[in-house]
């Protein structure tokens, strides 16, 4: 049930970025995937806590990846099957690269070291848009 809300949240990121609110939805939604990582800290100690991150953190990514895609098609309409394709392939790999690092880290650490991981790695998401999102006056 609690997987059921990154569905919800497509439909809405798309309609944000057709009104030009891509990159704000982008920003928004990676703070949102950082919090999340607050309330699955707890996940020993509350169902709830399991619920609500799980809840934020299926909502973050779903707006990401809706509103990157989007964008990426927007940008370049002839290719964009093959850019979505390439961003797919670097989406996987990051994915298959985190289930590595985070099955090796719960080994050696325990949970609370794969909510700092996941923690750190939404920052460095944050902190690589907030680099390069675009400003007025600023060409892409």
């Amino acid at each position: 049930m609690a997987g059921a809300a990154g569905a919800l949240a497509a439909a809405p990121a798309g309609r944000l970025h057709d009104r030009g609110h891509a990159g704000r939805t982008t920003g928004v939604a990676l703070l949102l995937l950082t919090l999340s990582w607050l309330p699955l800290a707890f996940t020993g100690e509350s169902l709830w806590a399991l619920a609500a991150g799980a809840i934020l953190l299926d909502l973050a990514v779903q707006a990401v990846h809706v509103t990157s895609q989007s964008m990426i098609y927007a940008r370049r309409p002839d290719a964009g099957g093959r850019v979505i394709g390439g961003y797919m392939i670097f989406y996987s790999a990051g994915s298959a690269l985190g289930a590595l690092a985070s099955t090796s880290l719960y080994a050696a650490a325990g949970w609370p070291a794969i909510c700092l991981l996941g923690a750190a790695f939404s920052l460095l998401a944050s902190a690589v848009w907030a680099a390069t999102r675009e400003r007025p006056g600023r060409r892409p």
